[in-house]
């Protein structure tokens, strides 16, 4: 069963200078599975992630001709409705947990705000619940990072508290953009690891925000390519590295290989005509 439709959405911002489109006809389906989206800075990539959650604020603008989650119209409801979706079923991390934790609020406080005030769980039952996510997401010590403030976390640590907090009500989709970026290779393992059996043990539906094009090889099942908010080509993650189109192409030969020519990388050849 598809779990999430989107039929030629599109993202405009109104500027001094007239309407930029961000996001430009974008159509795909998703169901308990995992998509990857890829593409240059610039691309659309995170302006879709965020525009299925509603969280596009004027200037800009969210249109489509169809956006639906498990059957109900994310275009028509309502703010209370989508409040009610946020988090609860589908939630997204964001790039960078410097920016996405509160940085006056100790771990536990953040982890724990949403089940106090949204399920109303005690205190106690809070605290247990937040501890059980951390541990999930493989925290040896959760009760010291529950008293930790964020600066006090490494990267890796930081991203993990961010999955665990959108874990913790149980989303059937969650929206992971570039999850791993500022992790070592070490940690991304393993953070890829934590998403991959969540995906297996809890059927959830996951979109993966990357510029890694190797990493979602691995990591995905199908792969949308993005190029100035359309997209311009769509495959099986395992064929990604045989892409047929130029741009896709492009950004495969963009990446450095170990052993290969040490000449500069090539740049990256664009045309207008890909992106009408």
């Amino acid at each position: 069963m598809t779990l999430l439709s989107v039929r030629n959405l599109r993202v405009t911002f109104d500027t001094e200078t007239g309407p930029v489109q961000a996001v430009r006809g974008v159509s795909f389906d998703l169901d308990r599975k995992r998509l990857g989206i890829v593409g240059e800075s610039g691309s659309g990539k995170t302006m879709t992630g965020r525009a299925v959650l509603r969280l596009i604020r004027p200037p800009g603008r969210i249109e489509a001709d169809q956006m639906t989650f498990d059957g109900q119209d994310l275009m028509a409801a309502s703010d209370a409705q989508l409040r009610a979706l946020r988090g609860r079923r589908i939630a997204m991390v964001m790039q960078d947990p410097k920016y996405s934790l509160n940085p006056v609020m100790k771990v536990g406080a953040q982890l724990m705000e949403g089940l106090r005030q949204r399920d109303r769980l005690s205190r106690t039952e809070a605290h247990a619940k937040a501890v059980a996510a951390l541990d999930a997401v493989q925290i040896r010590d959760p009760g010291r990072v529950m008293e930790a403030y964020p600066h006090e976390l490494s990267g890796g640590m930081g991203q993990r508290v961010m999955i665990a907090m959108m874990l913790i009500p149980g989303p059937d989709l969650l929206i992971a953009d570039e999850p791993t970026s500022a992790l070592d290779v070490t940690v991304q393992a393993e953070v890829l690891s934590i998403l991959d059996n969540l995906v297996k043990t809890r059927g959830m539906g996951l979109i993966f925000i990357s510029h890694d094009l190797r990493l979602v090889v691995r990591f995905c099942d199908r792969v949308l390519v993005m190029f100035k908010g359309k997209i311009v080509e769509e495959l099986a993650a395992r064929d990604l590295l045989h892409a047929k189109h130029p741009y896709t192409q492009g950004l495969l030969n963009c990446l450095p290989r170990i052993g290969g020519s040490r000449e500069p990388l090539p740049a990256l050849d664009r045309s207008a005509a890909w992106a009408r």
